[in-house]
């Protein structure tokens, strides 16, 4: 006999960063201002089509600060993320997608120290999931583990 699916809740601080993600990517391919892309995240809302899934809303005051913040920081996160990378890749070899979510984590990772790098790296793989494949994911893992060892003393 086959269990029922458990239900799942995706949380408000999930959906900032899903939406960082998406926010920083658009302004990356679209050449979107700053203040017009968070504008258009002020009435986002996602559909729930899995019944065994509750969104709730995004933090959009938690999205505005990880899209400001990353713009503002950019010149301190590139770097971090570049030395973080595998000899054989640059900074400039990463897709739009996979360069977002590295600059998002990394923004939190340096700028949020209160939040314990085990769930950044956590929630920002499973992100990665959502549009990249294994192996991308995995570099993701990786460079988030390579920054935060080097800028955070977490026991």
């Amino acid at each position: 006999m086959q269990e029922a699916p458990q239900e799942t809740k995706i949380n408000q601080r999930t959906m900032a960063r899903l939406g960082s993600i998406q926010a920083l990517y658009q302004m990356d391919i679209g050449q979107i201002s700053l203040e017009k892309t968070l504008k258009d995240f002020t009435s986002v809302k996602l559909d729930n089509e899995c019944e065994k899934t509750e969104i709730l809303p995004l933090d959009h005051d938690y999205l505005c600060q990880i899209v400001r913040g990353v713009t503002k920081s950019q010149l301190e996160i590139d770097p971090q993320i570049n030395m973080a990378l595998n000899e054989n890749w640059t900074i400039t070899r990463l897709d739009a997608t996979l360069l977002a979510i590295l600059r998002s984590a990394t923004f939190e990772i340096l700028f949020q120290p209160t939040i314990p790098v085990a769930v950044i790296i956590s929630e920002y793989v499973d992100i990665a999931k959502l549009f990249l494949d294994i192996e991308a994911t995995s570099m993701v893992n990786a460079v988030l583990d390579k920054i935060a060892k080097t800028n955070r003393k977490e026991g």
